[in-house]
C-alpha cells in the first residue's frame, strides 16, 4: 500500500463528471422544473388588490400590515386548498371578498361597514382571529 495513487490511475479512460453525477440519481428523483416563468411563479402567490378594494380600503380608512397581509394570504391559501372561487374573509374588525383563483381583493369593509349587511356570491368564509 505504499504505492502512490494518481487522479488518471481510478478511471484510465476520459469520464466527465457529470456522468458520473447522473449515474448515481435514480430515474424518480429527477424531476422537471416547474412550467413558466419566474415573474408567473411569483405573480401566482402574491395577494393582489382591485381598484375597487384599493378605493374602499382608502374611503374606510383601512390600513393593512404586512402581519395582516400573512394571515390573508395564509387564509387564501386554505380557501384554495378547499376548492373556494370566492371566499368572505373576516378578520378583527373588517371584512375582505377575495376572488381566490386569481388571489385578488375584490372589496373591503369596516366594522360600520358590516353591520346589517348580506353577504352574497360567496361559496365559502375564513375567519381570522
Amino acid at each position: 500500500m505504499s504505492d502512490r495513487m494518481m487522479i488518471g490511475h481510478l478511471y484510465p479512460g476520459k469520464i466527465h463528471p457529470a456522468a458520473l453525477h447522473n449515474e448515481r440519481k435514480p430515474a424518480q428523483a429527477q424531476t422537471n422544473p416547474p412550467a413558466g416563468t419566474f415573474q408567473e411563479l411569483l405573480n401566482e402567490n402574491l395577494l393582489k388588490i382591485s381598484n375597487h378594494a384599493a378605493k374602499r380600503l382608502q374611503q374606510r380608512g383601512i390600513e393593512l400590515k404586512g402581519d395582516q397581509l400573512a394571515q390573508i394570504q395564509s387564509a387564501v391559501d386554505k380557501a384554495a386548498a378547499k376548492g373556494s372561487k370566492e371566499s368572505l374573509i373576516l378578520m378583527k374588525d373588517m371584512a375582505l371578498i377575495v376572488n381566490i383563483p386569481n388571489r385578488t381583493v375584490v372589496t373591503a369593509m369596516d366594522g360600520k361597514a358590516m353591520k346589517d349587511n348580506v353577504f352574497t356570491q360567496i361559496d365559502s368564509a375564513v375567519i381570522i382571529s
